[in-house]
């Protein structure tokens, strides 16, 4: 038994690009004495923790499963309660449909220190780094951020409210639900609605594909686009301003320096 005091630190590692951490986040990784990571983060963070640190892949991906979420949970308290400061590394942020909230509620049940720290999401990083505006003014006033699969594998009734409304629309996890989210949109008569689809978002290894609700599911078979994915659906994705030159005269000054 551990005498250091059993702490889980659950930490959002952001959207893919390792520079997107938050300095919090570093200083998490770098006290921890164990660290349970997802499939999603990318594992350059890993290099910030301490020699001898254990580091456990606990990763999920559609269709794999390398524990299941029980599984994890009873890791995070057993490990917490042997070698004291968990932390729980996400991809993006671990509040937005990260479990962490879960997580965090299951280790207090057995008495361990908790915190979080937060991440930047790949809802609005992800976007971004398309030069895609979720909100801009005459364009859009708001927007969604819903998961296209729930619990029980089925679409969320959200994504059928949402084609009703104005808003830009972030839909994650909704690759395999793309013919019913186009569908959904269809009955609102948002065929000519611009879509967006980017995969690996802010990494090195990201595609994007543009179109419409009536195209968008062609252009996905031609650029071959699969999970992991964002979807943006609204007027927003026309409002793109092109960054590629920008980010490149970045990249040059830094070979440079």
């Amino acid at each position: 038994m551990s005498l250091k005091t059993p702490k889980l630190t659950v930490v959002g590692a952001g959207p893919g690009d390792p520079e997107l951490i938050t300095l919090k986040a570093i200083k998490a990784i770098q006290a921890a004495d164990v660290i349970m990571y997802d499939a999603l983060i990318n594992v350059a963070l890993l290099e910030y923790a301490s020699a001898g640190v254990e580091k456990i892949f606990v990763g999920k991906r559609k269709g794999c499963y390398r524990y299941q979420q029980e599984q994890i949970n009873e890791i995070i308290v057993n490990r917490a309660k042997s070698d004291g400061h968990v932390v729980r590394l996400k991809g993006g942020d671990p509040y937005i449909f990260g479990r962490g909230s879960e997580e965090i509620e299951y280790a207090q049940q057995f008495g361990l220190e908790t915190a979080v720290v937060p991440g930047i999401s790949s809802a609005m990083a992800v976007p971004a780094y398309q030069g895609i505006p979720l909100t801009k003014r005459g364009a859009s006033e708001s927007f969604w951020v819903i998961t296209g699969t729930t619990k029980s594998h089925q679409i969320s009734t959200d994504v059928a409210l949402a084609a009703k409304s104005s808003a830009t629309v972030v839909i994650l996890m909704g690759m395999g639900k793309l013919g019913e989210i186009v569908t959904l949109f269809s009955a609102e008569n948002k065929q000519k609605t611009p879509v967006a689809i980017i995969q690996n978002g802010t990494t090195e290894n990201e595609k994007c594909g543009f179109g419409t609700i009536e195209t968008i599911s062609e252009v996905v078979k031609e650029k071959q686009l699969s999970s992991p994915a964002i979807i943006v659906i609204g007027d927003v994705v026309n409002q793109r301003n092109i960054l590629d030159k920008v980010q490149q005269e970045v990249q040059i000054k830094q070979e440079v320096c």
